[in-house]
């Protein structure tokens, strides 16, 4: 945990993971521990089967634990019921896709406005005004009433971001977020990531993309399971990290991610 920060938001406790396939034991995570404060912007990377993305979900609750603990703001996710689950997920905890994961048939309006619609937030007006300014700060107030098809793959995932903080969420995670855009497009998505850093939010990021994890704050490195590196790049602040325009680089063409 970085020295700004004054208590773990995040707190993995000697997290293992195994598979049983077939007659074989698979080791995905083996006793890892580390912690995340709040308002940490976090890589986490390593080579494809190294546990990252088991690793996320064990955060998120999506897949339980072999042994070991997860606390999130205080809450051992690991001892919560389906239901509590769900909704521990609902308003603590915001996730972002490689691949956008926007329901096809509904407007980025509509997608934006469901995570609230689904855990009874606000009124039915203020969920429509609030996720009008959420597409509009990502720079999507031109296109709020198109079908994700309509916008490019860039737009498409800057939409599941406004998403993603629907319900102010305190911490966001990232499944490989810019893996599946373009260069222009990765950097809209991750100048978005520091300013919810800025405003605040905890963000871990998996990241296979080796430049973009040098400009975050701190690594986390996995390899065959096993934390093997925790490093902080710079004791500058993010914004010395961060080059290039927001929002620069996206396109308009839906057929170009």
């Amino acid at each position: 945990m970085s020295e700004h920060t004054q208590y773990p938001l995040v707190d993995i406790q000697q997290v293992a993971k195994t598979y049983t396939v077939g007659s074989t034991q698979i080791a995905a995570l083996k006793g890892v521990s580390f912690q995340v404060g709040a308002g940490e912007f976090v890589a986490l990377v390593g080579s494809s089967g190294a546990g990252k993305s088991t690793l996320l979900n064990m955060i998120s609750g999506v897949d339980k634990l072999s042994s070991g603990a997860v606390y999130v703001n205080g809450q051992n996710i690991q001892g919560l019921g389906e239901a509590a689950l769900a909704r521990w997920r609902g308003h603590s905890l915001g996730i972002v896709f490689q691949f956008f994961a926007l329901l096809p048939t509904m407007t980025l309006l509509n997608n934006v406005m469901l995570p609230m619609e689904m855990m009874g937030k606000y009124s039915a007006a203020e969920r429509r005004e609030r996720a009008a300014s959420l597409l509009e700060m990502v720079g999507l107030k031109e296109h709020i009433n198109k079908l994700p098809s309509r916008v490019s793959g860039g737009q498409q995932q800057r939409a599941a971001v406004a998403r993603a903080i629907a319900n102010d969420p305190p911490l966001i995670l990232g499944d490989e977020p810019t893996g599946n855009l373009d260069s222009g497009s990765a950097q809209v998505v991750f100048d978005l990531f520091t300013d919810l850093v800025h405003e605040g939010k905890t963000i871990v990021m998996v990241t296979q993309d080796e430049m973009l994890a040098s400009r975050m704050p701190r690594q986390i490195e996995l390899s065959e399971g096993v934390l093997v590196r925790d490093s902080t790049v710079s004791d500058q602040p993010v914004e010395a990290l961060v080059s290039g325009n927001h929002h620069a680089g996206d396109t308009d063409n839906p057929d170009v991610a």
